[in-house]
């Protein structure tokens, strides 16, 4: 007979934790990011050995491109990421709930317009909104009542993935203020669906994340709209990042 013992969920969980964990942690992660420039509208892009005076030789180097919100102008930016960063050198750990299967629940995707844009309001854009592509809302039950939220399409990891920005009752008590991250693996789509239709897919808040900017004070993450802020807590995934006494981004 074998022993081999059939994973869990909860080791599923704690192999996840683990991943994330490396992932903030590594060359590129969040943890590593210590500087951010934009050019002005319309500006060609700072050259690279220009960016990286005062930077040793080991920081990585990476260039950035967005429309300008005000003129509409192509912007280049730069990234500085280095791993002996303040942020790194104080990182203890990132707190979580534990491993909950109640908050593993039954959606769907419902696709919408493939032109819908909602407005995101990012953390450093003061006030000003950005739009990005929502192609399907996300729609679950909690407790009897229906919920529908906006999912932008993005890539991460290389996939294409539906991001949930949210908010819920337990921001800046329990868990980080700015609200959490969920990304989903974005349903395959058959030609036959049209504006309306629906994909089943398993919304796991056990899986929420801290968002890059709670591991840098350099990154620019965006804000849950309204219609994604849930009424109630929801006590599972990632809470916030635990850093060293005296340490603050």
């Amino acid at each position: 007979m074998s022993t081999e013992t059939i994973p869990t969920a909860s080791d599923a969980y704690a192999e996840w934790a683990r991943a994330r964990r490396e992932a903030v942690t590594a060359p590129q992660g969040a943890l590593s990011l210590v500087l951010t420039h934009w050019s002005p509208a319309g500006a060609p892009p700072v050259d690279e050995a220009v960016a990286r005076e005062g930077h040793p030789e080991s920081a990585l180097f990476t260039r950035l491109q967005r429309t300008d919100i005000e003129s509409g102008l192509p912007q280049e930016g730069y990234r500085i990421w280095r791993q002996d960063s303040p942020a790194q050198l104080a990182f203890e750990d990132i707190e979580r709930y534990p491993y909950d299967p109640a908050w593993v629940l039954d959606g769907r995707f419902e696709l919408v317009d493939e032109q819908r844009v909602v407005p995101f309001e990012h953390i450093k854009d003061a006030g000003a909104t950005r739009g990005l592509p929502v192609s399907g809302d996300l729609v679950f039950t909690v407790d009897g009542t229906e919920y529908r939220l906006n999912a932008f399409d993005t890539v991460y990891g290389g996939t294409a993935k539906l991001q949930l920005v949210f908010g819920d009752r337990t921001n800046g008590a329990e868990t980080y203020g700015a609200g959490r991250f969920l990304f989903l693996d974005r349903p395959a789509e058959s030609g036959e669906l049209r504006p309306g239709d629906s994909i089943a897919l398993t919304v796991d808040f056990n899986l929420a994340t801290v968002p890059p900017c709670g591991f840098s004070n350099q990154m620019n993450c965006p804000l849950p709209p309204l219609q994604n802020r849930l009424p109630f807590p929801v006590r599972a995934g990632e809470k916030r990042v635990r850093f060293a006494d005296g340490f603050a981004l």
